[in-house]
């Protein structure tokens, strides 16, 4: 048992340890950095989003998986909003380090080391995907003083490449169109060429994240606080949405573990994209760092789930 866990874990370790020592020996400058997230996310995320909606099976459970997950992150922001004080004073960025998931850069690769495929996480990174670019945003455009407007959101969610990849590879595979192909003799050049994009994503994610791992000791206290919230309120969730889901549908362990990943995931990594994060930046960045350490433990944890 102990061993086929281990091997799952340490590539991870140790990617997320080669982006630390890249940083830290300067190996990795931060231009050639911004150079490598914009190969991921303008190029290998919608590729990897395109392949998991292209591919998926649809079905009434994919319906009620969006929906029993974007409710819960929905209920998750609202709880934040009501805790705020815990992180005083540090607590207008609270709600949002709260609720979603960071699904793109770290969940589907966390799925294909544990599962050997992408697809199966797509089930319930759509749910996370919407409510990131509607509600979630939405809400942190009006923190940040912004004005909200349904043109604005819609904008966001229709120029995100990985939001049209996602479009894409729904339209098509809820169309037949993704099975048809793949059993096709095409199938197998459209099977190849993704694979080619698609490969080196999860290494390429680790090293980013491991890049930008960094703790700051005198935020500590309240850094702690918010992860401890995190996790009190995502497995809150999971056994709320674990219930619901498999009360309606019949149990499946591959989107149960789906669920397990995503409700270990730290917060997005899109909030200092998204609002002048000011002198909360260092607070952003080191919750987001703790709460990626507790996702390798958690996963640790999956992957011995996975295995019984």
């Amino acid at each position: 048992m102990i061993l086929p866990v281990v091997q799952m874990v340490l590539p991870i370790v140790l990617l997320l340890g080669l982006g630390t020592v890249c940083r830290k020996k300067q190996l990795l400058r931060p231009e050639g950095l911004a150079g490598l997230k914009t190969v991921v996310g303008d190029l290998c995320l919608p590729v990897v989003l395109f392949n998991a909606f292209f591919t998926a099976h649809y079905s009434l459970s994919v319906v009620l998986t969006f929906l029993a997950v974007y409710l819960g992150f929905g209920a998750a922001l609202l709880a934040g909003f009501a805790l705020r004080r815990l992180a005083a004073p540090h607590g207008r960025f609270f709600p949002f380090l709260l609720t979603s998931a960071e699904g793109g850069m770290l969940g589907y690769a966390l799925y294909g080391v544990l599962m050997g495929e992408q697809s199966g996480f797509a089930a319930v990174d759509l749910g996370q995907t919407v409510f990131a670019y509607t509600a979630f945003l939405g809400a942190l455009t009006m923190v940040d003083g912004q004005q909200v407007s349904i043109k604005g959101m819609v904008r966001n969610i229709v120029t995100n490449k990985c939001c049209i990849g996602m479009a894409l590879g729904i339209l098509l595979g809820a169309a037949g169109v993704g099975q048809w192909v793949l059993s096709g003799p095409a199938g197998g050049i459209v099977t190849g060429a993704i694979f080619m994009l698609t490969a080196p994503t999860s290494a390429l994610v680790l090293l980013i994240v491991g890049y930008e791992l960094e703790l700051d000791r005198s935020l500590l206290r309240p850094v702690a606080v918010t992860v401890l919230c995190r996790l009190a309120v995502m497995g809150l969730l999971l056994a709320a949405v674990s219930f619901i889901v498999f009360r309606l549908i019949p149990y499946d362990r591959s989107l149960q573990i789906a669920l397990m990943i995503l409700y270990a995931l730290p917060a997005p990594f899109i909030i200092p994209l998204f609002a002048d994060v000011g002198d909360e930046g260092k607070y952003i960045s080191t919750t987001l760092s703790v709460h990626t350490i507790c996702t390798v433990l958690l996963f640790a944890a999956i992957a011995a789930f996975s295995l019984t």
